[in-house]
C-alpha cells in the first residue's frame, strides 16, 4: 500500500505532480559552470549537492567518502547497508522542520541550470525481450501469427549483449547510423543510411552488487540499486539483414539513451505488483518469492522539427512477462560474474493495444500504417525528430517519476568514410 507524502522544507517537492517528491530522491550526476561533475539528489526542481554535504560533515557513512567521485559507483559497491543509511539521512535532512535546513540550503542547486551526466560509470550492457506484447507483434509482423513467440520465449529470458561504450545520458544528439541493409534482390546487401530508425521504451535496472555464480531471484532483486528510463535506439532495416543466425549487432551498437535519475529500488517498494498469468511453469530457478515488477505508467512523446511535442503511446512497466530480477538471475545461471553498474535493459515495453505500443515499428505496424503527430505522419524517425520518454508511479497524493529521456536524431553523415 502506498505511503502519503512527505513534506519538505524545498517546497517545489510538495507538488503532488512533481516528479521528485521527499519520497523519491533519486541519484544523479551534475555539473554546473563548466565544474566537474558531482553527484546530486534530486528534490523538487533543486538537486542537492550530496559531494558537497559529504564533504561538510552533513552525510556520514561507513567507509566514506562515497559521493565525491561523479558516479554513483563507489556508493552501490558499499552494498544495500549504504544505501539505506543515505536514504533515511537524506528524508531526515530533507524533510519539513528538518534542524539542518540552514546549513543544506546553499547546497541546492536549480535543475534548470544545471547540466546532466551519466549517472553511473556503465560496466556491461545487456538488453532482454521480456515484454510479451512487444515480442508477439513483432513476431507477428516477421514470421505470421503463429509461429509468433519463438518456442523457448515463454521459459526463458531472451536477452543478447549489447555495447557498453554507447550508453548516452538523455539530451545527447543521436546520429543517424549507416550500416548494411538488403538490396533490392533481397540476397545482396546495400550500404545505405539507416531508412528505418527506431525507439525502444524499456526500463534499466542498475546493478549495485557484484555476483560470482548463480544467483537465486530474491538474491538478484536485492543487487539491483534502482531503475532509468532507457531508450534502446535501433536501425531496423540493419536488424533485417543481419539479425540472423546470431540476433543483433549493428543495429543496436549506434546508441542506447538512459534517463539522468536512477529511481533507488527502495523508492519503487510501495508500486511492486504482481506478475502475469504465466502460459507455462517457469522453471524452479525463475519462479518469483513475491512481487518482482512495477506499476510504472510509461510514455513517448515525438517532436518533428519545429513543433510542439505530442505523446505517440502509452503503457505500464507492469506489461513487462519477466522482471529485472528474473533477467539478472537468468544472466548469472552459466556461472557469468554481474559487475557493480551493470545496466540490464528490459526490452521493449508495449501494452495490448495500439496506442500502447512502445516502438514506431510497432505503432505504424512495420511502416505499413504511419501514425498522424504533430501534423504530419511518421512510420519511423525522421531526421531532428525529438523522441522523449516519461516515466512514473502514482502515489496517494505524490508521484515518483523518472523525469524525462530524451533524444533529438541527427542526420547520416554524408559518407562515413571520406577522408
Amino acid at each position: 500500500m502506498s505511503e502519503g507524502l512527505r513534506r519538505s522544507w524545498v517546497e517545489s517537492a510538495n507538488d503532488a505532480e512533481a516528479d521528485f517528491p521527499l519520497n523519491n530522491l533519486p541519484c544523479g550526476v551534475f555539473s554546473t559552470g563548466g565544474g566537474a561533475p558531482r553527484c546530486g539528489v534530486a528534490i523538487g526542481e533543486m538537486i542537492l549537492d550530496v559531494a558537497a554535504a559529504e564533504a561538510e560533515g552533513l552525510i556520514l557513512l561507513e567507509g566514506g567518502p562515497l559521493l565525491g567521485q561523479g558516479a554513483w559507483n563507489p556508493l552501490m559497491a558499499a552494498g544495500p547497508a549504504a544505501w539505506d543509511a543515505l536514504r533515511a539521512r537524506l528524508t531526515e535532512l530533507l524533510a519539513e522542520g528538518a534542524a539542518e535546513a540552514a546549513r543544506l540550503e546553499p547546497l541546492l542547486v536549480p535543475m534548470d541550470g544545471a547540466r546532466m551526466h551519466l549517472p553511473f560509470a556503465v560496466a556491461e550492457f545487456t538488453d532482454f525481450y521480456a515484454g510479451r506484447h512487444h515480442a508477439q507483434n513483432v513476431g507477428t509482423m516477421f514470421r505470421g501469427p503463429e509461429n509468433a513467440l519463438p518456442p523457448n520465449w515463454l521459459s526463458i529470458p531472451i536477452g543478447y549483449n549489447g555495447r557498453a561504450s554507447s550508453v548516452v545520458v538523455s539530451g545527447t544528439p543521436v546520429r543517424r547510423p549507416w550500416g548494411q541493409v538488403k538490396g533490392p534482390d533481397e540476397a545482396l546487401p546495400r550500404f545505405a543510411p539507416c531508412a528505418r530508425f527506431d525507439i525502444e521504451l524499456e526500463l534499466g535496472a542498475v546493478v549495485g552488487q557484484p555476483s560470482d555464480g548463480p544467483v537465486t531471484v530474491a538474491e538478484a532483486d536485492a543487487m539491483i540499486f534502482g531503475y532509468v528510463l532507457l531508450n534502446d535506439w535501433s536501425a531496423r532495416d540493419v536488424q533485417a539483414w543481419e539479425y540472423q543466425p546470431l540476433g543483433p549487432f549493428q543495429a543496436k551498437a549506434t546508441a542506447t539513451s538512459i534517463g539522468p535519475w536512477i529511481v533507488t529500488r527502495a523508492a519503487l517498494e510501495p508500486f511492486r505488483t504482481e506478475a502475469p498469468e504465466r502460459s507455462r511453469e517457469l522453471l524452479p530457478y525463475l519462479r518469483e518469492p513475491g512481487p518482482m515488477l512495477y506499476d510504472i505508467a510509461l510514455s513517448v512523446e515525438l517532436a518533428p522539427e519545429g513543433a510542439a511535442g505530442e505523446v505517440i503511446a502509452r503503457t505500464n512497466a507492469r506489461e513487462l512477462y519477466y522482471s529485472a530480477a528474473q533477467q539478472l538471475a537468468h544472466h548469472t545461471v552459466s556461472g557469468c560474474p554481474m559487475r557493480v553498474g551493470d545496466l540490464l535493459g528490459s526490452g521493449t515495453i508495449s501494452g495490448a493495444t495500439r496506442d500502447a505500443r512502445g516502438s514506431l515499428l510497432e505503432l505504424s505496424w512495420g511502416g505499413a500504417e504511419p501514425i498522424a503527430v504533430a501534423g504530419t505522419t511518421r512510420a519511423f524517425v525522421a531526421d531532428h525528430d525529438r523522441l522523449t520518454l516519461r516515466g512514473h508511479a502514482q502515489g496517494a497524493g505524490y508521484r515518483v517519476g523518472f523525469g524525462a529521456c530524451e533524444g533529438t536524431v541527427l542526420p547520416a553523415l554524408s559518407d562515413p568514410y571520406a577522408r
